[in-house]
């Protein structure tokens, strides 16, 4: 089983927000799911990225491969700098 870590589309038309979820790859955009992990909402001004670092690393950890945007909304958040310090302790 491959495990995905993406977003989860949310909220009304036009104004969408979203949830960082881990999820099996075979299943829809927003269907079921393993865990959630944080959410992400682009229409505020600053951009809202709220991660719980430490499921974030330790699904990392765990084999799950994060897509590309996810990865960028990790970067922003710093999960793979304490990713990086897990593995070095």
């Amino acid at each position: 089983m491959a495990v995905k870590i993406r977003l989860k589309r949310m909220g009304a038309k036009k104004d969408p927000f979203y949830r960082v979820v881990v999820a099996d790859s075979r299943s829809p955009r927003d269907g079921r799911f393993i865990d959630e992990i944080g959410y992400y909402n682009p229409t505020k001004n600053p951009a809202i990225i709220n991660i719980n670092d430490e499921k974030a690393v330790d699904w990392l950890q765990k084999g799950a491969q994060p897509t590309e945007t996810v990865k960028s909304l990790f970067n922003k958040a710093g999960v793979f700098v304490k990713l990086d310090a897990a593995k070095n302790k």
